[in-house]
């Protein structure tokens, strides 16, 4: 997705001197034609690929925490030694090149060759539910660290996994071609001897006996089992929401069909302003409808950005031709309109119902497995049933940094606990720590967070919304539960070592300095 890659900087291969950069520094430069980020720690120089191969974000702007560096974009992590991707969201490696010392000058050389990982004993055999963020990383993990037993993922979804953020963003908005939308080529998983299940559905776990029931009575054994199973959206039950023109967005084939519809029709109405809501309403008037807003609430992403932000996105969409009704809900929706409860009808031939999603853990508490509000698991990601470990929207985890217990609905969020789970299904007791990272677009405006505030007592915000340059951080009590960035990318990077590190005075330190 990030195009022809422009190449800046000198040619490494004729070398560099080394004080032309500090300890922790970077540079940006060349290759036999690829770009090549070089990094210098005390006496060692590391040379790896400039792009992230995420998005393509530019590496050479983003920050190294000890012998890694992270994406400003999105954090996804590589190693300096290997070009390992570390953390997702990025799931392939960078090239790493060998590096030569020739007096004071640095001399970038040929590409290293990619080790191999050693097979691996584990399980006899790993099942995993669920074909979204969590459970492809979990089954790429596997084979990363040298898992060569047989992988078989169950989803009911008739996509393999895709990247599921897009679909309300670029891709919903024209921007985006569908065959970027895949995770994988459909090969990936063949080459990789993943047993991919399309179209599946598990109907009951017999945890005793370690074995699934699939909808038409197929039987499924394992000795590892992984559920993965997501959210579903929250669904209307007013006259008319199940109409041909209503609309929800959870699958591909949600966002498709949305497209579809979006081809012919002129007046679009949205149900819910959250985060989704609203990137399905920028996404609209990217395509020429003109888009209304219905939600109960009185401000825009209020309960989880507050006030301030909340107002900013509201007006950053009402620039772009978006109508609010909010303060309302929806009392019933008709072939061509939406009548609203204080008796307002607004036109519409597409409506979309973005109200919220519930975990899908029906399957888990039928099986005796213990949930409250979620999949209960523990800082190694097992559930209370023995041999399996949950991940993604359905885990309800021990945070290590707040010390309460989180439920996380973001996308990489789930795929670094499927990388977890992975590596623990493996034996490797492995804690999951990571502090949790979204963004959500908004037209040309991204918005970055790290850490979570389910509750907080202020929120600091410094900077200027009218600039687009934006750190807001989520006071409660006498730590900094989260911070909240607009095109502050070297803020959110920095915010999220510092919590990583449970370092609030640095934290805080940072926040005034912004």
């Amino acid at each position: 997705m990030s195009g022809e890659q422009q190449l800046t900087g000198p040619d490494l291969s004729q070398g560099i001197l080394l004080s032309d950069f500090p300890d922790s520094g970077m540079l940006v430069g060349h290759v036999s034609g690829e770009g090549v980020l070089v990094v210098r720690r005390g006496d060692e120089v590391f040379a790896i690929g400039s792009t992230c191969t995420h998005y393509g974000g530019p590496l050479g702007e983003g920050l190294v925490v000890g012998d890694t560096v992270r994406c400003p974009w999105h954090h996804a992590c590589f190693s300096l030694r290997t070009g390992e991707p570390l953390r997702p969201p990025a799931l392939s490696p960078v090239a790493s090149w060998r590096v030569e010392r020739d007096g004071e000058r640095i001399i970038v050389r040929n590409k290293n060759e990619a080790e191999w990982p050693r097979q691996i004993s584990g399980p006899a055999s790993v099942v995993i539910v669920g074909g979204g963020a969590a459970g492809n990383v979990a089954a790429e993990t596997l084979r990363r660290e040298g898992y060569k037993g047989p992988i078989t993922m169950v989803t009911a979804d008739a996509s393999a996994p895709y990247d599921r953020p897009n679909l309300s963003k670029d891709y919903l908005a024209g921007n985006a071609q569908e065959e970027w939308i895949p995770l994988h080529p459909t090969e990936f998983y063949a080459e990789n001897h993943v047993d991919l299940r399309l179209g599946a559905r598990v109907t009951a776990i017999d945890k005793d006996a370690k074995r699934l029931t699939l909808e038409g009575g197929e039987r499924l054994s394992y000795d590892a089992l992984l559920l993965a199973t997501g959210s579903d959206p929250i669904r209307l039950s007013i006259a008319g929401a199940e109409l041909p023109h209503v609309h929800y967005l959870r699958s591909l084939r949600d966002s498709t069909a949305i497209i579809e519809r979006a081809k012919t029709a002129k007046q679009a109405v949205i149900m819910g302003a959250s985060f989704i809501g609203l990137e399905v309403a920028a996404s609209l008037r990217a395509r020429g409808l003109a888009v209304s807003v219905v939600a109960p609430g009185e401000v825009p992403l209020e309960r989880v950005m507050g006030k301030e932000i909340g107002q900013f996105v509201r007006a950053l969409h009402e620039e772009h031709g978006v109508v609010f009704h909010l303060q309302q809900t929806a009392k019933a929706i008709d072939e061509s309109g939406v009548t609203l409860e204080n008796g307002t009808r607004l036109e519409a031939d597409l409506v979309v119902i973005g109200v919220g999603v519930r975990p899908s853990i029906a399957l888990a508490e039928a099986a005796g497995i213990r949930v409250d509000h979620g999949v209960v698991v523990d800082e190694y990601l097992a559930t209370s049933a023995p041999a399996i470990w949950a991940a993604g929207d359905i885990a309800s985890w021990p945070d290590a940094h707040s010390g309460e217990r989180l439920r996380v609905e973001h996308w990489v969020v789930a795929e670094r606990q499927g990388q977890t789970a992975a590596r623990n299904i493996l034996g490797r007791r492995e804690r999951f720590d990571a502090v949790p990272f979204f963004w959500s677009a908004h037209y040309d405006v991204t918005i970055a967070y790290v850490g979570h505030a389910a509750r907080w007592d202020r929120v600091e915000v410094r900077g200027s919304f009218s600039d687009r340059s934006v750190v807001a951080a989520f006071h409660a009590g006498d730590r900094i539960a989260a911070v909240a960035t607009i095109f502050r990318d070297d803020i959110s990077l920095r915010a999220e070592a510092a919590m990583e590190g449970d370092d609030q005075s640095a934290l805080r330190n940072l926040v005034a300095s912004a």
